[in-house]
């Protein structure tokens, strides 16, 4: 059994599209737009198959999101080493992107960053 695909709404489809493309190599299908509820999707895939749609609504409440908060917390990404790791949260920083730990060797051994990007969201970037 997988995961077959997580799923996250946002208010700016294209800018959450981009930013998946732009950093994480994500290969982005057609929108899907349903012209009677005006929900519109992009299903992103990465090298490896995992899969994240991205979502907008009109009617979706956007809420708070603290760094610590009950529900899914972060998506995290394995970019292969430490030193893309290092590479990439340095990217993301001199792009204006907040960078809220790391990069570091966490106490279970996994060697990290965490910044918040695409709304709010939290991003961790591991090897």
């Amino acid at each position: 059994m997988r995961i077959e695909h997580v799923a996250m709404y946002v208010n700016d489809l294209e800018g959450a599209r981009d930013f998946f493309v732009k950093y994480f190599e994500a290969t982005c299908g057609e929108e899907y737009h349903n012209e009677t509820t005006d929900f519109r999707s992009y299903f992103l895939s990465f090298s490896d198959g995992a899969r994240l749609e991205i979502m907008n609504h009109p009617q979706v409440e956007d809420v708070g999101k603290p760094l610590r908060r009950t529900g899914l917390i972060h998506v995290a990404f394995s970019v292969g080493s430490k030193e893309k790791v290092d590479a990439l949260t340095m990217r993301l920083k001199q792009d204006g992107y907040e960078v809220v730990s790391g990069p570091r060797t966490t106490g279970d051994g996994y060697y990290e960053s965490c910044i918040v990007a695409v709304e709010g969201n939290q991003i961790e970037i591991t090897v």
